[in-house]
C-alpha cells in the first residue's frame, strides 16, 4: 500500500493512524479532517500523517480510502469523493451498522470504484484523537464484509491490511453481520443508555442523592453510556430492523424474569441465573477479557 487518507480522525481514526505508522503499512499518510479542535489536538500531539485542507488533495493522492466518521456523513462525504476518486482506489469504511449503509453507498458512491466495509471490533466510551492508541487493534477481530460484487483480490488487500494492523479477520455478509451486532454490541448500548436514564429519572422522582451510591453495575453501566451519542444515534437508525427484534427478546425475557420475582420461583429464576453466568466463562475462555475480579481493575 503506498499512500493512505484517512477521513475523519477521532478515536478509531487516530488509532488506525498511529498504527499505520507504528507498522510502516504505507508511504504516505493523508488526513481530513472538518474538526477545527481536532485539527489543533492532531498537530498539537505531533501525530503522524499529513493534514489535508480539502478532500480532492488527500483523495487523488491515495490508494486506500479510510471513512471513519459517524454513518450519517458518509453520503455528503461520497458526493464529494465522486468527483476526484479514481478506479484504482480502494475504499472502506469501520461503522459498526453494514445493510444500510451499503445500500446507500451502492446508491450514491460512483460506478466502478470499489467499496469494501470493514468492521474493526475495538473502541471505547472516550472520543477525541488524544484517545487513541496504537494497540487498539492488537487481536481485535475485524468484519469484512462481502457483497454480491465485491472482487476477492479487493478483499485480499483489506484482509492482510487489517492482519498487519493486528486483529484477527473474518469475513461474513451484511445481514449476517447487523443481525449479530444488534444482540452483541447494539443492544447493550441500549440498554446502558436506557438503565442510566432510569436512574436519573428515579433519582429526580424520589429526590435522592442516588448517583453517589452508585453501585459497580450502574458504575459499569454508566461507561457504556459514555459513548459518543451521534455515533450510537447512527448505529440505532441504521439496523433499526434488527434491534427492534433484539429489543423484543430483551423485553420477552424481562417479563420472565418479573414473573419469576412476583411468584417466587426459586427453581426457574435460579436455572436462568446459572445458565446466563456460562457466557462470562466463555468469553473468558475464548480470551475476549482476563480471568479477574472487577474486570482486573485495580
Amino acid at each position: 500500500m503506498k499512500n493512505i487518507l484517512i477521513i475523519g480522525c477521532g478515536l478509531l481514526g487516530s488509532s488506525l493512524l498511529r498504527s499505520i505508522k507504528q507498522k510502516k503499512i504505507a508511504k504516505k499518510i493523508f488526513i481530513y479532517e472538518k474538526s477545527k479542535k481536532n485539527i489543533l489536538k492532531i498537530k498539537k500531539l505531533n501525530l503522524p500523517g499529513r493534514i489535508v485542507k480539502s478532500l480532492k488533495e488527500g483523495v487523488i493522492n491515495s490508494d486506500l480510502i479510510f471513512f471513519c466518521t459517524p454513518m450519517s456523513e458518509y453520503k455528503n462525504i461520497i458526493l464529494k469523493v465522486n468527483n476526484f476518486v479514481s478506479p484504482n482506489c480502494l475504499i472502506t469504511d469501520i461503522g459498526s451498522s453494514k445493510t444500510q449503509s451499503s445500500k446507500m453507498i451502492k446508491k450514491f458512491l460512483k460506478k466502478g470504484i470499489s467499496w469494501v466495509s470493514s468492521h474493526p471490533i475495538a473502541g471505547s466510551e472516550v472520543s477525541g484523537p488524544e484517545h487513541g492508541k496504537s494497540d487498539m487493534f492488537e487481536n481485535r477481530w475485524c468484519i469484512l464484509i462481502k457483497e454480491k460484487n465485491t472482487k476477492k483480490n479487493h478483499l485480499n488487500i483489506l484482509n492482510k491490511f487489517w492482519k498487519k494492523i493486528g486483529c484477527k479477520t473474518v469475513i461474513m455478509t451484511s445481514e449476517k453481520h447487523d443481525k449479530i451486532f444488534s444482540i452483541t454490541s447494539h443492544l447493550p448500548h441500549l440498554v446502558a443508555y436506557n438503565l442510566v436514564k432510569s436512574a436519573q429519572e428515579f433519582e429526580k422522582k424520589q429526590n435522592y442523592d442516588l448517583i453517589k451510591y452508585s453501585a459497580g453495575g450502574l458504575r459499569d453501566f454508566s461507561r457504556i453510556a459514555a459513548s459518543n451519542e451521534i455515533m450510537w444515534r447512527d448505529i440505532f437508525f441504521n439496523n433499526k430492523k434488527n434491534i427492534t427484534k433484539a429489543i423484543n427478546l430483551f423485553i420477552r425475557n424481562l417479563i420472565a424474569f418479573k414473573k419469576d420475582i412476583n411468584s417466587q420461583n426459586n427453581k426457574s429464576i435460579l436455572k436462568k441465573l446459572v445458565q446466563t453466568k456460562k457466557v462470562r466463562t466463555k468469553i473468558i475462555k475464548l480470551k475476549q477479557d482476563v480471568n479477574k475480579p472487577d474486570f482486573g481493575r485495580n
